[in-house]
């Protein structure tokens, strides 16, 4: 008999989230609309330290109607972190602009505000600045925020601060996706908190968010029919998922902490083998650890990050490699890129582990025993 998966980040769900579904579908607001959404919005404005939020479909819709509130067009250059998901990139190409992909500096594995500043003034070289800057928080770290701020606001760029991965994580006290213009999260299953699907966009400009609730709902114009005078999109979330983030939210600082509590397991499990390498945070950081990560060098352990990863599934264990950078993917082969080899040695030799905040006793004792094992042979 073949051993239960032990998952990547499953979705960790409670009673609260499944009694406010019974209430949508009882009050029947199981539609884009309903007192669910302006909940949601409003617990997660309050908890991020934002004037507001908008829900929507996914963390890419929201970085998506990011980019058209900044008025993104056609062959406009959009600077992005390469280390990164391909939904902080794809809606760049949705608005036909030129992604210019930046590397990630070692200490938080993002954005790396010398690579930054090299690619803003080579467009500058050529006459035109970027339009926009994505910066990422991976796995849960937060990015040099203080550095990357300052260099958009000395070239007057707007920054898209995707945190996605990062609801529960902090720079002194800050939450993460309130120190840009725009601030993205996404709710996927495997995310820290999940709505099923969805995602949100931040901002402290209430007027932007409002167009964004216009655009995500087909940008129907003030009428008693349907009348469009511009292109819109059927981004919003429904009551029924923003029911169950009402539920989820309010569990959030367990989840970091269990999240943080498995970072903590592997740690003690790890650290002493020669050639595992994990993250640190960085002081006056807080990170949620969505992912528990480490870097396997091969010729101090004996094997790559790749055969510890075929060996866990062999066990029914996943695992998986980080992100494989954007300027690496075929899709982009053409894109501009600026930096050295951060994000592609970190892509080369870095696995994330099981981290789901509901990671039984009995399943890290399997994942410790698989572990012990291909690093002792």
């Amino acid at each position: 008999m073949d051993k239960p998966k032990i998952y990547l980040s499953s979705p960790h769900m409670g009673q609260e989230e499944l009694e406010n579904v019974k209430d949508a579908f009882a009050t029947n607001w199981i539609s884009p609309a309903g007192p669910y959404i302006q909940q949601f919005e409003t617990d997660l404005a309050e908890y991020c330290g934002t004037a507001g939020a908008a829900v929507v479909q996914s963390g890419t819709a929201a970085i998506h109607l990011a980019l058209r509130l900044l008025d993104i067009q056609p062959n406009d250059k959009v600077i992005c972190q390469s280390l990164t998901f391909i939904g902080s990139s794809n809606p760049i190409l949705y608005e036909k602009a030129q992604p210019i992909f930046v590397d990630s500096e070692e200490a938080t594995w993002n954005l790396c505000p010398l690579a930054l500043e090299e690619a803003i003034k080579a467009c500058k070289k050529e006459g035109v600045l970027p339009k926009a800057i994505i910066v990422v928080h991976l796995y849960g770290m937060p990015a040099k925020m203080k550095e990357i701020m300052a260099i958009a606001q000395r070239y007057s760029i707007p920054v898209i601060e995707d945190a996605a991965e990062a609801l529960g994580s902090f720079i002194d006290g800050q939450a993460c996706g309130s120190f840009g213009d725009f601030g993205v999260l996404s709710f996927n299953g495997n995310k820290i908190i999940t709505t099923s699907g969805g995602g949100a966009l931040l901002s402290n400009n209430t007027k932007a968010l409002e167009k964004a609730r216009f655009l995500a709902t087909q940008a129907k114009d003030q009428a008693p029919h349907y009348q469009h005078s511009e292109m819109g999109y059927n981004y919003r979330m429904s009551n029924i998922a923003a029911a169950i983030g009402v539920g989820q939210l309010k569990v959030l600082n367990e989840r970091v902490a269990a999240r943080r509590a498995n970072h903590e397991f592997y740690k003690d499990l790890l650290g002493a083998v020669p050639g595992i390498n994990f993250l640190p945070e960085p002081k006056g950081y807080s990170s949620n650890r969505w992912l528990s990560c480490v870097l396997i060098d091969a010729q101090k352990t004996g094997c790559t990050a790749e055969e510890v990863r075929l060996h866990l599934e062999q066990d029914n264990i996943e695992s998986r490699p980080l992100w494989k950078p954007m300027h690496l993917q075929p899709l982009f082969e053409s894109a501009p890129y600026y930096g050295q080899r951060v994000a592609a040695t970190l892509f080369d030799n870095g696995l994330c582990l099981p981290s789901g905040s509901n990671l039984t006793d009995r399943e890290k004792e399997r994942i410790a025993s698989q572990l012990k094992t291909v690093f002792s042979s």
